[in-house]
């Protein structure tokens, strides 16, 4: 297994998980020096490309079994990896939780089954919960005409995600409408949710991989993607609406990436211990029943690293099914149950 990323903070914990299954993964990116440190610090073997560099990728990739993508923004990087993934006939998988990625992806899926090769992301917190919740929903409904489903992490983001999430900025938010994915305003709609954590929490629609990922998991035409925030985050996401064009500005964003670099790595080992992550799914169908179930499980980067190596060791085993998946298409809505989680089923209510 070959993890690109490695040195980053999630990809060095999916690294950690990997050795402590036994595994001894190759680990690559392209700043040769964090390359070259991470390697030596777990007696690994280890490659220093850029994914522009075909040639180099190409040599990385000769006699590999499946590839772990954890270099992010993913909508920037997922092209070029997935594309040698099918000429060298290797397993692809990645941590995304990007709408865009999914989609690429999935376009991808003829030329995947024609390669034997499996194309299946967000293997991580993003969005292995999820998907496996939407997919245990609608088996507690099958005639589901709309889903939504929301999370709550816990301890902070680190500074891969804050990138990701800078990405996105300015371009507003996405839902599935009628099978189809449309744009929406920033923060389009807020909804109190129960998590199951003692406390009713205010969450906010955001573009979710679940918009895209779910669909294919469940079939589901409607999908609405949601998030816990505080009312000040909320707040400043419907102001987004406005001075979107602003956060467009490359001079903005190159600000923005600068305070993010200057941020710490991530939540800390006793931190990532004390918190746990949630998960939440309504579905309804055109009679207006309604079905809730609800999920909670470690927090979200040590779910991460958990749920990533725990896939990758099913594909080396040979449990991989060919073409674009989901988590829970690939392994079924049980993998996240091996991952440690819990799912309660709250009653039906009736219109």
């Amino acid at each position: 297994m070959l993890i690109y990323g490695a040195y980053g903070y999630t990809g060095t914990l999916i690294v950690e998980e990997a050795l402590s299954r036994g595994l001894r993964p190759v680990v690559a990116g392209r700043d040769i020096d964090k390359v070259n440190a991470l390697a030596e610090r777990y007696g690994l073997m280890g490659f220093a490309f850029e994914l522009m560099d075909t040639a180099a990728l190409d040599r990385a990739l000769q006699n590999r079994r499946l590839v772990m993508h954890c270099a992010g923004p993913f909508t920037a990087t997922f092209q070029p990896m997935a594309a040698a993934c099918l000429r060298h006939r290797i397993h692809y998988l990645d941590i995304t939780g990007e709408i865009e990625v999914f989609e690429g992806l999935a376009a991808l899926d003829r030329q995947a089954r024609e390669a034997g090769v499996m194309l299946l992301p967000g293997v991580g917190f993003d969005v292995v919960p999820t998907d496996c919740l939407a997919a245990h929903l609608k088996m507690r409904m099958p005639a589901a005409t709309y889903l939504a489903l929301a999370i709550r992490g816990g301890g902070g983001f680190s500074r891969g995600t804050r990138r990701t999430m800078l990405e996105g900025l300015g371009y507003g938010g996405a839902v599935r409408r009628d099978g189809r994915i449309v744009r929406v305003p920033a923060a389009w709609k807020t909804r109190e949710v129960d998590f199951g954590d003692g406390r009713i929490r205010t969450t906010v629609t955001i573009p979710w991989g679940d918009v895209a990922s779910a669909w294919y998991s469940t079939g589901i035409p409607n999908i609405e993607a949601y998030a816990a925030m505080p009312q000040s985050q909320i707040r400043w996401l419907k102001l987004s609406r406005y001075f979107g064009w602003l956060l467009r500005r490359a001079s903005v964003r190159a600000r923005l990436r600068r305070r993010i670099a200057d941020a710490a790595p991530g939540p800390n080992t006793a931190l990532r211990a004390s918190t746990q992550s949630f998960a939440w799914g309504e579905v309804r169908d055109d009679k207006g029943q309604v079905m809730r179930s609800r999920l909670r499980c470690i927090n979200g980067y040590e779910f991460t690293a958990k749920s990533a190596v725990s896939a990758a060791v099913r594909v080396i085993k040979g449990d991989a099914k060919t073409g674009f998946q989901t988590p829970s298409r690939a392994f079924g809505t049980e993998f996240v149950h091996t991952l440690g989680t819990s799912i309660e089923d709250l009653p039906l209510a009736r219109p």
